[in-house]
């Protein structure tokens, strides 16, 4: 049986023309840590949340509340929303994941997905290049300053993401930033944030916060990838 993702939104959504930020997270935890940053600085609020029978069944506590631990978090007056995850999903559902996003962008009339992916790298490389997968895309790259890549693979719920967008004509635009891969890197999450920063109008990232929302995001991330690791491991043999 093919792995399905249910979206269920909780309150109205108004993002014609607006942005959908992928925050599933990556090598590092950087863009979850960056996603959570932005959710925090922008005043965002919870729309939606994501589940599928392939997640792990956990309950993310935060002061008391529960939480699924795939959300969708929204701020309408920016038309910006964000696909929230602690769970850092098997590879079996990468396609899914993404087709899932791109589904409910076409839904809300999403104009851009902003994505990322994270190259480890211990000599601190700092450059920040993008891919987009249209020649609109690609010129919302060159608009912010950014490298455009002319050769590469991107793996994962982004190349996904870039491959269907292209078909499709969506605009997607995929960041790729380095990392040393021991989270949380702190000047990584603070780049990926002002980058994309720079592809949203009006999104901001609080960088002197950055590191407490870093070491909050991480511990949560981790914890659940503990909890959830003896159930991942029997759900996808």
């Amino acid at each position: 049986m093919f792995p399905k993702i249910r979206i269920r939104e909780l309150k109205p959504i108004n993002l014609e023309g607006g942005y959908l930020i992928d925050g599933f997270p990556s090598v590092g935890f950087t863009s979850a840590i960056a996603t959570e940053s932005m959710i925090h600085t922008s005043q965002f609020d919870l729309a939606g949340v994501i589940d599928s029978e392939n997640f792990p069944p956990i309950s993310i506590v935060k002061n008391g509340e529960p939480n699924f631990p795939t959300r969708i978090f929204v701020n309408n007056d920016l038309k910006v929303g964000v696909f929230l995850s602690y769970l850092t999903l098997d590879q079996s559902l990468h396609k899914v994941t993404a087709k899932t996003m791109l589904n409910w962008a076409k839904k809300h009339k999403i104009g851009l997905i902003v994505s990322s992916v994270a190259i480890k790298s211990s000599t601190g490389n700092e450059e920040i290049i993008g891919i987009g997968s249209t020649e609109s895309a690609r010129n919302k790259i060159k608009e912010a300053g950014l490298k455009v890549l002319d050769h590469g693979i991107i793996p994962g719920i982004p190349g996904i993401l870039l491959n269907e967008g292209s078909i499709s004509k969506q605009d997607v635009v995929i960041i790729i930033f380095h990392t040393d891969g021991n989270g949380p890197d702190f000047k990584s999450s603070a780049q990926l944030c002002m980058s994309m920063s720079k592809l949203i109008p009006g999104a901001s990232c609080d960088i002197p916060s950055l590191q407490k929302e870093a070491e909050k995001a991480e511990i949560m991330i981790k914890e659940t990838q503990e909890e959830s690791r003896h159930l991942s491991d029997s759900m996808y043999r």
